[in-house]
């Protein structure tokens, strides 16, 4: 996921979103009623964060305990996706952000689903990246403490797929997700030569 920071009026917001990615393109998307996406389809600057946390960095100090993560800033202006073939990608491209694979095992969207979704298409310009890893930096005088030090890490990982209380009889959790579940977060063999 990640966190759209924008200001309407002086007044500072950040929503985390769910986001898609083609090229040098970020998707973002949802209800043309969202307060963002409205203020945001007006050209105003956004900054969108993405930050995946790799692990706590436990100091023989507290001043020097920290975090080992990477994470990016995109900074820009989002315009209004309008046809209606880069709204499809779009969403296809949002879709395999979550798992990839599942755009072929789902119906896609509707004409009217299409109509009632606004995407904005955030190019990808302007950036910054920044990466912390390895040990704690401590103090010289303070390597000989007898302190633990070292760090802790971290993973999201998937569990075990709980199947929505209506699902018809006898449907079994599909391939993509299952190769989701198995560690295999890439694309399936049958489409990463056609998607960016």
């Amino acid at each position: 996921m990640c966190h759209i920071g924008f200001a309407i009026e002086g007044r500072p917001f950040v929503i985390p979103t769910a986001y898609g990615r083609s090229g040098d393109v970020l998707y973002l998307h949802g209800s043309p009623a969202s307060r963002m996406l409205r203020n945001l389809q007006h050209g105003i600057s956004v900054c969108v964060t993405v930050t995946l946390l790799d692990g706590l960095v436990m100091a023989r100090s507290a001043f020097h305990h920290s975090m080992n993560y990477r994470s990016v800033v995109l900074f820009g202006q989002a315009t209004v996706v309008e046809g209606e073939a880069e709204k499809r990608s779009a969403l296809r491209a949002f879709t395999e952000h979550v798992v990839p694979g599942r755009w072929a095992e789902v119906r896609p969207p509707s004409d009217a689903e299409l109509a009632g979704t606004l995407v904005l298409a955030l190019p990808i310009a302007e950036a910054s990246a920044k990466v912390r890893t390895g040990p704690p930096v401590d103090d010289p005088e303070d390597y000989a403490l007898p302190v633990w030090a070292g760090v802790v890490p971290l993973a999201m990982l998937p569990r075990s797929p709980v199947s929505d209380p209506r699902l018809v009889d006898n449907v079994a959790v599909s391939s993509s997700v299952l190769r989701y579940l198995n560690g295999d977060r890439d694309r399936p063999p049958t489409e990463r030569s056609s998607n960016p």
